[in-house]
């Protein structure tokens, strides 16, 4: 590794860290370039802690006089309450500091996360303290978030209530992940010989979806995670439903940032897996330089480079290398057999991964079976309330079926809600409710995010209703436009919901003054009549970069300007010639920098300002000039207080408005 990398990664000069690692017994040499991969490893896993063995002996050179005055001037360390598990952003939040701070202090102690990861209460005490705060844990938010949770380990504690007896091997699932437009959906689409990618909009999977092949007289489920950055929660409940994940890398592009994301997900969820570098067809494919990258980026070693990382190379386009990696998941699959057992005979319990609201058929939900068998029928149960019966199930061919045993998607018609994608529902009895459902189903606006926008109140904020065809979608749109938000201008969202604009949603966005968007719906030619008679903005999309590109650009037309002052030159006042009320004309030698016609100024004399003007006409041999530059000698209209002197000195300046980029 080059050490000017290993630098910018530790966030310090190269020179410092030449300079600081023979002090902790790293001897690189002071004109190193390159270090080893091995030490440079360890250096990174070890910083936090050799951090604190420098800070340690620079402290111990301190005299005792200068450490009893910092340890006097050190102020109260203010006390933070809380839970066990936060966001980057909430704890900036808490802490009232700037989000940069945060993401500063966490680096420095080895901690590369990005403003909406989660970190535990251990690395916040830790960072905490460096701050110069008391980090004490929220018993009540604690508890609060345990029964947030708990839906995510209901189907593991099903599980555990089986008598062993009862148990049977069932069809592994795997999840695909890695980065955008590295053939993903090809990949599937050679494996289940569909053409998939034609079907949706610019080639990118919009939805999450879960299908089934055979495989030596052996079923494997696929659940297809969308690629795109927009798609990080989706993509983190896929993997916690899967048995073995493929992480798709392209052999012309090596890994990228959402493959290392990717990556994060499937180290977190703890999945065995299998890496496809895809693309091998193409005349600048690189197998070597793609498996370097795996080495140098994520630290994995391949299997035929001495490590335990399958790889296998595989073209989607052309089918090739498909069969064997369908052989090596079946390998791999066996090999985590006593993880994957359920008894088909309990009743069905699963996890939500594609819910939406059909105009004709109602709420239709894709559920991936994980123990019991689902049957027609059935009564299903979200947080122990009834949302209906299973009135019809289809396989992912779209063909009816009478049921569903584990590992198998399924899609159910009859229930009254949309349940939210990652929800747990079960087969059972449950209580029956009235009315109220739809507070299931519905999904707040993310706890961080709204915080931070009641506490930013001085933020120009762009109004938003959205409005989609999924609630996958929706929910992974405004994780995207959160990450959009600044201290200048954040996205607010006024309301959110399934299927098409409605007159009701225009009423709403005139008093909000919001515009409306659409994510894979239509407009009727009712509704955009109705648009443009009340003079409301709607906006539909198929495609979410497009989406994000869109509102992107409306935050930086309400993005507030700065202005930037440029120093352009001086005048010397050398003669007074004229002076009137509110003018004077007076000659004078420029003394650095050039001068220019109208333009505003100030007037110094020794060194302090005494007039603030404008120059409205400039002079030279009696012409007038646009400009004079240094040495010349020139005369000068002032507009301003009269009280110019010979020996003031005229600095001459502009004012430009900067706006910032988001």
């Amino acid at each position: 590794m080059n050490v000017t990398e290993l630098a910018r990664i530790l966030k310090i000069t190269p020179n410092d860290l030449r300079e600081k690692l023979p002090k902790l017994g790293f001897d690189i040499g002071q004109k190193a370039i390159k270090i080893d991969l091995v030490m440079a490893q360890r250096i990174l896993r070890e910083w936090p802690f050799l951090v604190r063995k420098l800070q340690q002996a620079d402290f111990q050179n301190i005299d005792k006089e200068k450490v009893i005055a910092i340890e006097d001037a050190v102020p109260e360390k203010k006390i933070i309450k809380i839970p066990s598990l936060l966001a980057v952003r909430d704890f900036a939040t808490l802490a009232n500091l700037p989000i940069n701070k945060v993401l500063a202090e966490l680096m420095k102690n080895g901690v590369f996360a990005s403003i909406n990861e989660r970190i535990d209460f251990d690395t916040a005490a830790i960072i905490g303290d460096s701050l110069n705060f008391d980090i004490q844990l929220d018993e009540k938010q604690n508890l609060d978030e345990e029964k947030e949770t708990h839906n995510d380990k209901k189907v593991e504690e099903n599980l555990n209530q089986e008598n062993e007896g009862n148990l049977s091997i069932r069809p592994p699932v795997i999840v695909v992940m890695g980065h955008v437009d590295h053939g993903k959906t090809k990949l599937l689409d050679a494996i289940r010989k569909t053409d998939v990618v034609a079907g949706e909009a610019g080639g990118i999977t919009q939805h999450i979806g879960a299908y089934q092949v055979v495989r030596k007289n052996r079923p494997i489920t696929f659940v297809d995670t969308p690629g795109h950055e927009a798609f990080t929660a989706m993509r983190s409940r896929g993997a916690k439903i899967a048995d073995v994940a493929i992480l798709v890398v392209a052999a012309d592009d090596g890994v990228q940032p959402q493959t290392i994301e990717a990556y994060k997900i499937i180290q977190a969820a703890g999945l065995p897996f299998i890496v496809a570098i895809n693309k091998v067809d193409r005349p600048t494919a690189d197998l070597n330089k793609a498996k370097q990258d795996l080495v140098n980026k994520l630290n994995i070693l391949p299997e035929d480079w001495g490590g335990k990382a399958v790889c296998a190379p595989i073209s989607a386009l052309n089918g090739t290398g498909i069969d064997e990696l369908l052989d090596l998941i079946l390998l791999t699959a066996d090999a985590e057999a006593k993880n994957m057992k359920a008894n088909p005979n309990s009743d069905a319990i699963g996890t939500i991964i594609e819910s939406r609201v059909d105009k004709n058929s109602g709420p239709i939900s894709t559920l991936l079976v994980q123990n019991g068998t689902l049957r027609v029928g059935d009564q299903i149960i979200l947080q122990g309330k009834i949302i209906g019966k299973a009135r019809s199930l289809k396989n992912y061919k779209g063909e009816e079926i009478k049921e569903a045993t584990p590992s198998t998607p399924v899609r159910i018609l009859g229930i009254k809600i949309a349940p939210a994608v990652g929800d747990v529902v079960e087969v059972g009895e449950g209580e029956r409710v009235k009315g109220g459902l739809e507070k299931l189903a519905a999904r707040p606006i993310l706890a961080s995010a709204a915080r931070e926008e009641a506490e930013n109140d001085n933020a120009k904020k762009l109004n938003l209703i959205i409005k989609s065809d999924v609630l996958g979608s929706a929910e992974a749109i405004e994780e995207s436009l959160m990450k959009l938000n600044t201290e200048e201008v954040m996205v607010k969202i006024v309301s959110k919901g399934l299927g098409n604009i409605t007159e009701g949603d225009i009423t709403r966005a005139e008093g909000s003054d919001a515009k409306l968007i659409g994510f894979n719906i239509r407009l009727s030619p009712q509704i955009e009549t109705l648009l443009r008679e009340r003079k409301v903005e709607a906006k539909t999309f198929t495609i979410i970069y497009d989406l994000i590109k869109y509102v992107k650009d409306e935050m930086q037309k309400i993005m507030p300007q700065n202005k930037e002052r440029i120093n352009l030159g001086r005048l010397k006042v050398l003669a007074i010639f004229r002076t009137e009320n509110k003018s004077q004309v007076v000659g004078g030698k420029v003394l650095d920098g050039q001068i220019k016609n109208d333009c505003p100024v100030e007037v110094l004399r020794n060194k302090d300002l005494v007039a603030i003007g404008r120059v409205t006409k400039v002079q030279a041999g009696k012409m007038d000039v646009p400009t004079v530059e240094q040495d010349q000698e020139c005369g000068i209209q002032y507009e301003g207080k009269p009280i110019i002197e010979v020996g003031d000195i005229v600095q001459f300046y502009e004012e430009k408005e900067i706006t910032t980029k988001l």
